[in-house]
């Protein structure tokens, strides 16, 4: 091998080899121990908006101020980084810690409600599981029951709602899944079902609809012999629709199908 050529390849391992000594300075100040500065540095990033670089920062103070008056505002200020950074995940956990560290912190209604947030935010379409969604509906009660006029009530009782909502959204249309695959018997049982647990289930009038509709259709295919009752089953989910929703658009439907079996 030509002399230059060995040299050239000493130069280039000498370089690599001292790129990990070439710590940037905020690396220096990551591993440093130095409380002030951390603390300092980890605010300016965080003010500057790199709140991945102040998450890192305030996390490895945690260990550092420990047992301080800092402790409780480096671990808040933990959370709120990797919120602000909508690492949702990780900031509900420092939310949490934060709240068990610090129940009766200035900040720990704030942080309860990021935490709700974070929580709210990684609930999933009602198509999916739901568990995230059973979580977050307690944290928000909790939260309610705890500040019923804190600064985020009203947000929170509107997000309630919607999740509730969604779960009665789950609800019924599993039920008329079973309207759609023609099982008819099936379909009634689940939509009564529905109104058994929650009577007060924001498709209530949809209900009360599929469930006369699936009585009638569950009677019109019977044998001939078991008609006659089923349509009374059918008339009986009729009359209650109807007492309930007599504007409903509906209702012209019900009715030519009522008397029709009136008819019979």
């Amino acid at each position: 091998m030509k002399r230059s050529t060995i040299l050239t390849l000493f130069s280039v391992l000498f370089v690599l080899a001292g790129i990990p000594a070439c710590k940037s300075q905020y690396d220096q100040i990551l591993e440093s121990s130095d409380v002030e500065l951390k603390y300092k540095t980890a605010f300016d990033y965080f003010n500057a908006g790199k709140y991945n670089r102040a998450a890192q920062l305030f996390e490895s103070l945690t260990l550092l101020t420990n047992g301080t008056e800092r402790h409780d505002t480096v671990m808040y200020y933990l959370g709120l980084s990797n919120y602000s950074n909508k690492d949702y995940y990780t900031a509900e956990t420092n939310f949490q810690q934060y709240l068990t560290y610090f129940p009766q912190s200035t900040f720990s209604e704030q942080a309860e409600f990021f935490r709700i947030d974070c929580l709210y935010r990684s609930t999933l379409r009602y198509e999916l599981d739901q568990t995230p969604t059973y979580t977050a509906i307690t944290a928000i009660g909790e939260y309610l029951r705890e500040h019923p006029d804190g600064a985020n009530a009203d947000i929170c009782r509107h997000r309630l709602e919607e999740l509730g909502e969604r779960l009665d959204r789950k609800a019924f249309e599993n039920a008329r899944l079973y309207y759609k695959m023609e099982d008819y018997r099936a379909s009634r049982v689940a939509f009564k079902n529905i109104l058994k647990d929650d009577a007060d289930n924001v498709f209530r009038e949809e209900i009360l609809y599929y469930s006369a509709m699936s009585s009638y259709k569950y009677a019109a295919l019977s044998v001939a012999s078991k008609r006659k009752e089923r349509f009374l089953v059918f008339q009986d989910d009729y009359l209650n629709f109807i007492g309930e929703y007599p504007e409903s658009e509906h209702r012209k439907e019900l009715d030519r199908l009522y008397d029709k079996v009136k008819e019979k």
